[in-house]
């Protein structure tokens, strides 16, 4: 069933298409499995907490009309500020407008929450952005520009709140605005969408725009809200959203209430926190946390910024899950909130969790795994400014940040194909990692240090758990013994360090190898053993026994194990890595450019990286986390084999260090893909039949239809036509695997071998283009480069997104071109090839220039630009509009 909801009719109706609710919460009620609630766009004021969920096979879906058009938000808007003094404004706000949860009451509190006794849950908001709480009037009428704030300009527009009778007084600082002018809004409730119960499974949640919400500490010994969030369920799908303003989390993934042990740290302080800690996991085991009943969620292409404490959240609840396509940024730029609790991304447990393809930057931290990140990869992320920036006041060692920590955990947790280039990579207080083919430009910090509670009378080691291999299921308990850490086919390029990075370590007194330093490269792991020495010390000595300290080596550091690395610009191995390519002569430059939105990656660095220096890596040279003896796998058990690069390109059998596969060419220019995609939502005349297992029913011709999967395995039937089956069960079919889909073809056609072929779909994998015949699903494969063409008669298609060329002439004049090509190649043009060939790259060229040249002829296909050679492909991400267009490139006289 389809239930309608629309704010801008006057009464709230049935739910039918033409007597639509008026408020969310109304379809909420009454959504049953299978059911899909489809929101048009307004401002929806209200909090959604679905009373029901759906099923695996048939989940309650709620939709956006149109991509962000539905705004869901946890803020009212006033319009009575009365002038106070200077450019100080006043208002009075009725309690009950809050109902039993009063933001401007409620004090921000709870265990790892360094901030003091201070701060509200609630806020002001000046056209949507957040303004600065002050300790009192009189900071608000003489405001002070705050250093640690990564936009201090901002902070002099401050607000403090009091209580009179049955109202909150809001006093707030405009700097010379008008309020009752501007779009002023305060938080009224504490979450935007989120069950108010356990076990509300499976539910998608698509397209809106989620804001302002007064959310409260998410530390993981207490019951985690986010702005919105599964609250302790399987199966959520939150796709296509913007996500910001969240006083502390943006979404959450976390813990349901254990009322006996909800912050009991800072409640009691009977216990230490991690005691607590393994409290809370413990009864959770004890309570039903199982792959079966918790977890699976997926949290793709969202844009999650500008949120107090995380973007995403989580403690037991993300396990299993895929974090992916995402743009994280901003997350705790003010610095008014303070602790251990502080990311971008900040999970932990995240029990074979992916986290891919996702873009974070400006954040303080961007990836934060605390305990237990077993069965955890890291994979294809772009990690940036993860660092505050220069001239920010860094008031403590968590302030710090970088793009990854790793806390506590026996892993094996495998960070693989990532650009890491913040001033400080990875803190590292962990073993059982892997870092592979990833682009590192910063440091690694507290390497065999930050693994116990500070105890200074007695040891006071933090002992954590480990599963049984892709379980929920304890197996044991045990401290860090650091090391267990594999670097294989990294690129390690030394920055420039900066003054008051190395000033803050100094005053600190953490500035050591150990500690916080900023050297690139493995060097903190000088003295660690390799397996050949870890292993023989291990050999019995019935003899020795009882000999005091016969038990040391048990406790040692763990080997690590080393290949394939190239350093630059003086970045250094450690003292046990053997083999590894160390550049002298060179100096090389990475530079992230950010222009409207998009950013590129600048280097000069692939024109001295060696070739034929690394291996293939796989589940097998890995091996195993030591501690929990599991393989470095696949969260289904199959062994990984890194054998395709960032943007999914096929690896040679000894495959370029670092995260490209660009092969011997010095000049290259690459695009990320999927980032930031919105080309979910297409409208009737360009559906695609057969492309998704699951649609929303039956539509109307003018309705808007949504995919509910990525492409998956299309097959083509015995019969010509298009239907789903698993690929595995088809016998000699063509499996092919593309990194973009252009649809919106239908109106061009080539003659072809005697017949008109008509386009649907292209296939794009580099040079390789893949075109789908609309009546007979007839494919052919087209070498661009190289003036291949073949037929497949049943095949199946894997793609990372899509393009639509109806929409733009430039991807029109692509389809064309490729077109034009398969005809030439298959002689079945009545005119010289060469001239066809010339017409249409003129043709061509008159659109694209001057961004993007092409040169065509009948057997070579190449793109010029700046007289750099590109691949169709990556001229597709070019063409396109995205809002991240990361590119790397040889850079001349950087």
């Amino acid at each position: 069933m389809q239930i309608y909801v629309s704010q801008s009719v006057v009464r709230s109706g049935d739910g039918t298409r033409n007597h639509p609710f008026r408020f969310i919460q109304e379809a909420a009620d009454i959504a049953q499995p299978g059911d899909v609630v489809i929101v048009a766009p307004g401002i929806y004021r209200e909090f959604v907490h679905p009373a029901h969920g759906g099923t695996k096979e048939q989940p309650i879906i709620y939709c956006s009309t149109e991509p962000q058009g539905a705004t869901i938000t946890g803020a009212e808007q006033i319009k009575e500020w009365e002038p106070f003094k200077g450019d100080v404004w006043k208002v009075n706000v009725p309690n009950n407008i809050f109902g039993d949860y009063n933001p401007f009451t409620t004090y921000i509190e709870g265990d790892w929450y360094f901030g003091g006794k201070t701060g509200h849950t609630g806020d002001v908001y000046l056209n949507g952005k957040s303004m600065y709480e002050a300790g009192s009037l009189e900071e608000v009428e003489n405001p002070q520009i705050r250093r640690s704030s990564w936009e201090p300009e901002f902070s002099v527009y401050t607000w403090f709140s009091a209580q009179e009778m049955n109202d909150t007084v809001i006093f707030a600082n405009f700097q010379g605005k008008n309020p009752n002018e501007e779009n002023v809004e305060i938080s009224v409730r504490r979450n935007c969408f989120m069950p108010l119960v356990n076990g509300i499974n499976y539910i998608t949640v698509s397209g809106f725009l989620l804001c302002q919400a007064a959310t409260q500490w998410a530390p993981p010994t207490a019951y985690q809200d986010g702005l919105i969030g599964p609250h302790w369920a399987k199966g959520w799908i939150i796709e296509d959203c913007e996500i910001s303003e969240s006083k502390c989390s943006g979404i959450s993934l976390g813990k349901y209430l254990q009322p006996a042990n909800n912050n009991k740290w800072t409640k009691t302080f009977i216990k230490d926190g991690t005691q607590t800690e393994r409290d809370a996991i413990c009864q959770a085991v004890n309570e039903g946390w199982d792959k079966e009943n918790i977890g699976s969620h997926i949290i793709r292409r969202c844009e999650i910024h500008d949120c107090g404490q995380t973007g995403i959240v989580g403690h037991l609840g993300a396990v299993f899950s895929t974090i992916e396509d995402n743009h994280i940024y901003r997350i705790n730029n003010k610095h008014n909130l303070a602790g251990a609790e502080i990311g971008g991304i900040k999970i932990h447990a995240a029990i074979d969790t992916v986290i891919r393809r996702n873009h974070i930057h400006h954040c303080t931290r961007g990836l934060w795994l605390d305990w237990q990140a077993q069965g955890t990869r890291v994979t294809q992320n772009f990690f940036h400014d993860n660092t505050p920036p220069e001239g920010c006041e860094i008031d403590s060692g968590l302030s710090l940040g970088e793009d990854i920590f790793v806390e506590v955990s026996h892993g094996p947790t495998l960070i693989d194909h990532n650009l890491l280039l913040s001033d400080i990579s990875c803190r590292l207080s962990t073993q059982g990692i892997a870092l592979v083919h990833n682009m590192i430009h910063g440091s690694f910090t507290f390497v065999g240090e930050g693994t116990d509670n500070g105890g200074k009378k007695f040891q006071s080691c933090r002992y954590t758990p480990y599963h049984v291999p892709h379980s929920t299921k304890i197996a044991g308990f045990m401290t860090i013994l650091h090391g267990d850490a594999r670097f294989y086919n990294n690129i390690f390029v030394q920055k420039e360090i900066r003054q008051d990075l190395r000033d803050y370590a100094h005053s600190s007194g953490m500035e050591a190898l150990s500690l916080i330093n900023f050297i690139c490269g493995t060097k903190p792991y000088d003295g660690y053993p390799t397996k050949e020495k870890y292993f023989a010390s291990l050999q019995p000595d019935p003899s020795a026994i009882r000999e005091e300290g016969y038990n040391d080596k048990y406790y040692d550091h763990l080997p690590v194990y080393t290949g394939g690395n190239a350093y630059f610009n003086g970045a250094q191995p450690c003292d046990s890595e053997m083999g590894a390519y160390i550049e002298k002569n060179h100096i090389v430059k990475i530079i992230v450019e950010e222009e409207d939105g998009h950013f590129r990656l600048h280097t000069n660095l692939y024109e001295y990286l060696p070739r034929s220096m690394t291996r293939m890596i796989s589940s097998v040279v890995l091996g195993e986390a030591f501690e929990p003896e599991q393989r470095f796998e696949n969260r289904d058990g199959s062994e990984i084999i890194m054998d395709s690069d960032y943007f999914g390109r096929k690896r040679s059998i000894h495959p370029l260090c670092g995260p490209f596969e660009e092969g011997a060419a010095d000049r290259f220019t690459v695009a990320m893909p999927s980032m930031g995609s919105r080309a979910i939502y297409h409208h009737r005349k360009h559906r695609l039949e057969g492309r998704t297992r699951k649609r929303i029913s039956q539509r109307e011709p003018d309705e808007v239809i949504r995919e509910t999967e990525e492409w998956g395995d299309f097959v083509n039937g015995p019969e010509g036509e298009g239907s789903w089956e698993a690929s595995e069960k088809v016998d000699e079919v063509a499996r092919i695997q593309a990194n973009i889909t252009m649809t919106g073809c239908e109106n061009i056609s080539f003659p072809y071998n005697g017949t008109l072929f008509q386009v649907q779909d292209i296939f794009v994998n580099g040079n390789t283009a893949w075109l789908r015949d609309l009546k007979t699903q007839k494919l052919v494969e087209v070498d661009c480069e190289y003036g291949i063409y073949s037929e497949k008669k049943k095949w199946s298609v894997n793609s990372l997104q899509t393009v639509d060329a109806g929409k733009d002439m430039n991807m029109s004049g692509l389809v064309q071109t490729v077109g034009t090509l398969l005809c030439v190649l298959s002689k079945s043009m009545s005119h010289d090839p060469t001239d066809a060939c010339k017409t249409i790259s003129e043709r061509v060229n008159k659109a694209l220039e001057p961004r993007i040249t092409m040169r065509l002829t009948p057997k070579y296909l190449k793109f010029i630009q700046e007289k750099k050679f590109i691949s169709l492909e990556d001229v597709i991400y070019r063409v396109k509009t995205s809002p991240i267009e990361p590119v790397t490139e040889t850079v001349e006289n950087l």
